[in-house]
């Protein structure tokens, strides 16, 4: 981890404006990122969260504030910033590597030579295990195996930050387990900074290194920070009891559930 913030989300608001009606969807929003690190945003339905993404992502431009990524605003798209959606995406008349050769060709296309390119896009696909099915059309794999796709593409363009919306919401629980894991591996490989989108408390504690909790709408903020004191690697089976696991899922747990009676969280 570095001492500087790599990404900084300063005072962030965003109003949504139809006609003479007005939504406040986020509210001064402010959160550093270090370079390398996990960052889970958590929270009810229809709170913000991937409002948040999509303004650092900059498929939004904010109404206040600024991101600043590696000391740039953060105005536009770029391929500094990789999305993997819930919905993988994938062009169902192009294979698997070629989905992920896609993505390689459009950001390295003057770099790299086509030769370095193909080499780099079966790495990719090695990364998430995927090279077995590279001749295979979208509708030919699971949809575990989809989402393996959509992160070798992101991986592929070898972003600054790497933005995971709920990418395993629609999974099973077994594939879900197994892709969670991958995702450890593949961080623990890469140090890559991660920023996720997920409901599940679980999984935010088994991945994160910090969880940003909001607050309910409209005119979500940030209500708290969990910091996830778990050494890594980590293995489910053997963190999943440990104190640190415990205490941090019963913050996390505590937060959600008092915000949705209507009360503040204990201090």
């Amino acid at each position: 981890m570095t001492s500087r913030a790599y990404l900084s989300i300063k005072n962030v608001g965003v109003t949504f404006s139809g006609g003479a009606r007005a939504s406040e969807v986020l509210r001064a929003v402010d959160l550093t990122i270090d370079q390398g690190e996990f960052i889970s945003i958590i929270g009810h339905s229809g709170r913000g969260k991937s409002t948040l993404l999509n303004v650092v992502a900059g498929l939004l431009p904010v109404t206040s504030g600024a991101v600043i990524l590696d000391r740039q605003a953060v105005e536009a798209p770029g391929p500094d910033r990789a999305v993997v959606f819930q919905n993988h995406s994938l062009l169902p008349w192009l294979s698997v590597y070629e989905n992920v050769r896609l993505a390689v060709d459009k950001v390295f296309g003057g770099r790299k030579s086509r030769a370095e390119r193909h080499a780099w896009t079966l790495h990719n696909l090695a990364l998430v295990q995927m090279t077995h099915a590279k001749d295979r059309k979208p509708a030919e794999i699971s949809g575990g195996m989809k989402q393996r796709v959509g992160l070798a593409r992101a991986l592929a363009m070898e972003p600054k930050v790497l933005l995971l919306d709920e990418p395993f919401g629609a999974l099973d629980a077994l594939t879900r387990a197994n892709l969670q894991d991958s995702v450890m591996e593949i961080h623990g490989k890469l140090g890559n900074t991660v920023m996720m989108i997920t409901h599940d408390v679980d999984e935010a504690v088994l991945l994160s290194d910090r969880i940003v909790m909001m607050t309910n709408g409209p005119a979500a903020e940030i209500g708290d920070i969990v910091t996830v004191d778990l050494p890594r690697p980590r293995r489910r089976i053997e963190v999943d009891a440990t104190p640190a696991y415990v205490a941090a899922r019963h913050r996390v747990i505590e937060f959600l559930y008092a915000r949705h009676a209507g009360i503040r969280p204990a201090a």
